[in-house]
């Protein structure tokens, strides 16, 4: 079986799963639901096997782009994978940091779905994209990734790896991400904004957040609308913000909840620095009004925020459909 029939037959299966999970609500055992067991030491053993795919470095294979892995941290096992077009302009490209999304306790830089994600975003951007394997929750909490998410940062600028010297232009640098991988890019982002002369030469000029994961204690319409959606039923984020927030707190902390205390000061010198900042979401994703809350709060800062929302669609829809990838493609090439 190819592997977007692989693809599509398990979406099927999940979406038959969640379907006869919810013909008894009050019976739903959300952490069966994410096919995960809770561990006495509160990690979790994950049943799924997601496809992986390894890197390719090699020019004579038929790939999108070139790719290789680097450890970042051997002491916390992150490390990334770094995409290179196989033609490379004489002058350098620009930089996309990307974090993937599994709701932070799922996937991987090598998962086939964001492996042939950057592989795309590298070729058709003409860009270098350096994909970072942060820690996963619960084993790892936040803030763990976020702080992988700009330790990464550091490894860049300090790295003398040739694909990096030879063809990334550090002035212009963009953080990406996906679902959970946008929340960390607007986190990453928010950190790296206090200490931008500390991780010079790179140079930040935007975030690209697609989709991004968050979350409040008081439901949106969105939320109540497509609770029980197939693709992503409520329970199972709220799941998920139960494994990887940090112990005691509810989903109205400032790393779900972007609003509170109305987003921080911090979101000033993002508009001083004139980053530019995108955000993807559709109607069909329960997610949805929180990702327009960012936006309106952004406009509210004068942050330079673009919302890219579309009718119908599903979470996930940007990085599994084509078709919609190109979408964030051309906005990405807008940026530059």
């Amino acid at each position: 079986m190819s592997l977007s029939l692989h693809i599509i037959a398990t979406t099927a299966l999940l979406s038959l799963h969640f379907f006869l999970l919810f013909v008894n609500s009050s019976s739903i055992d959300p952490y069966k639901t994410l096919h995960l067991i809770l561990n006495p030491n509160g990690t979790v053993t994950r049943l799924d096997t997601i496809p992986q795919s390894p890197p390719s470095p090699d020019p004579n294979l038929p790939t999108p782009a070139l790719s290789k892995d680097l450890t970042i941290n051997q002491s916390k096992h992150t490390w990334a994978r770094i995409y290179l077009p196989h033609k490379s302009p004489k002058s350098k490209l620009p930089l996309i940091v990307f974090y993937h999304g599994g709701g932070f306790i799922f996937y991987s830089a090598a998962s086939t779905y964001f492996h042939n994600f950057c592989a795309n975003l590298a070729n058709q951007t003409q860009s270098v994209v350096v994909s970072l394997d942060y820690r996963l929750a619960p084993e790892h909490r936040l803030p763990a990734a976020y702080y992988d998410s700009v330790e990464v940062l550091h490894w860049i600028k300090t790295s003398k790896d040739p694909w990096l010297t030879r063809h990334v232009d550090y002035s212009r640098c963009y953080l990406m991400g996906e679902s959970a991988g946008g929340n960390i890019a607007y986190n990453a982002g928010l950190r790296a904004a206090s200490i931008v002369n500390e991780i010079k030469p790179v140079n930040i000029k935007g975030l690209i957040l697609i989709q991004p994961f968050f979350g409040g204690t008081k439901r949106t319409p969105s939320e109540l609308r497509l609770e029980k959606d197939l693709n992503l039923p409520l329970i199972v984020t709220d799941s998920m913000w139960n494994l990887s927030l940090p112990l005691g707190v509810d989903r109205d902390y400032v790393y779900s909840n972007p609003t509170v205390n109305g987003g921080g000061k911090i979101l000033d010198k993002i508009r001083l620095f004139g980053w530019k900042v995108a955000v993807f979401g559709c109607d069909g994703d329960q997610l949805v009004d929180r990702q327009r809350e960012l936006v309106k709060l952004l406009e509210g800062k004068s942050v330079n925020v673009v919302g890219q929302f579309y009718s119908g669609g599903r979470h996930g829809i940007f990085v599994g459909d084509a078709s919609m990838s190109e979408k964030v493609f051309d906005l990405v090439k807008s940026f530059y």
